[in-house]
């Protein structure tokens, strides 16, 4: 019997010192810090598509402790380059030690997911007439308020729009199809 309570006394012990790095890890984040990091990781990925793509931001939405960063992308990116497109990202993201976590090989509407070793939560979803979604989810942090993403959009949106459209910029690569 007393095995077992010094058992149980240890184990106790462990989680209220895990717990105790979360929370101190929560008090140096605040939901600003990590949707600036996420900013930072949607940087860094239209960085490395070549030839480049044209987009726009999604909205932004925020929980009680997490950030939602999304864009999209307005380059029309053809049925046959998909692939290519997905290819690219999924390698840059295992290439910055992100983890895959899942794969949807849907002709139509593929996807891909992938986590930071921090906890982002990342992925590229491929929509009607070839729009791709970008989304960074943020792992929980201390609650705060959260500014317009600072990157300049390399789409035009007009300003009174209230949804935005379907992909509508062509590229010669992107969205070429098979001759």
């Amino acid at each position: 019997m007393k095995l077992h309570l010094r058992t149980l006394a240890l184990v106790l012990t462990a989680g209220i010192v895990s717990m105790g790095c979360t929370k101190q890890e929560e008090k140096r984040l605040d939901m600003q810090a990590v949707a600036m990091r996420s900013d930072a990781i949607l940087d860094a990925v239209f960085r490395e598509i070549r030839p480049e793509v044209r987009w726009t931001h999604g909205f932004t939405s925020t929980g009680m402790c997490e950030v939602t960063r999304r864009r999209v992308v307005m380059t029309d990116i053809s049925a046959e380059r998909r692939g290519s497109f997905l290819g690219l990202v999924d390698r840059f993201w295992r290439k910055s030690g992100y983890r895959m976590t899942a794969v949807n090989n849907s002709v139509e509407f593929p996807a891909i997911y992938a986590r930071t070793s921090d906890g982002y939560r990342l992925s590229l979803r491929i929509g009607g007439e070839g729009q791709a979604f970008f989304q960074v989810d943020t792992p929980c942090v201390q609650k705060s308020e959260v500014l317009d993403s600072a990157s300049q959009a390399t789409a035009f949106l007009a300003p009174d729009a209230e949804l935005i459209p379907r992909p509508n910029i062509h590229s010669d690569f992107w969205s070429a199809t098979r001759s």
